[in-house]
């Protein structure tokens, strides 16, 4: 049984990016979410990319060691009734206008 699921975004919270490059890893919060995974947590990349601009966002975490068990939907076990929310379920929201933004590294601003 795993412990939280953890929802994350991509832009402005795991890389600083713009709307045509990703710059740099925050690698603190990278760092973070794969021990959290160690540990049994679930983690859902929870973005707005589509296409081809969200499987760069994937592919650029697991370059970086970071998978994801869902991205921009639902963990299984939540797709009850064979309904699917748009809504991702987590218990933990992770984004760069969260409130404890400094406990991540957040907005994350790397070298460009």
């Amino acid at each position: 049984m795993f412990l939280k699921t953890i929802a994350v975004d991509f832009d402005g919270t795991l890389a600083d990016t713009d709307v045509s490059k990703i710059y740099s890893p925050n690698m603190k919060l990278i760092n973070y979410l794969i021990d959290r995974k160690k540990a049994g947590d679930k983690i859902i990349l929870w973005t707005c990319r589509e296409g081809s601009r969200l499987k760069q966002a994937v592919e650029y975490c697991e370059s970086y060691g970071l998978t994801f068990d869902a991205v921009n939907d639902n963990l299984t076990h939540m797709k009850l009734f064979g309904l699917n929310p748009r809504k991702v379920a987590a218990d933990i929201y992770i984004d760069d206008m969260v409130a404890s933004k400094e406990d991540f590294g957040l907005p994350y601003k790397g070298e460009k």
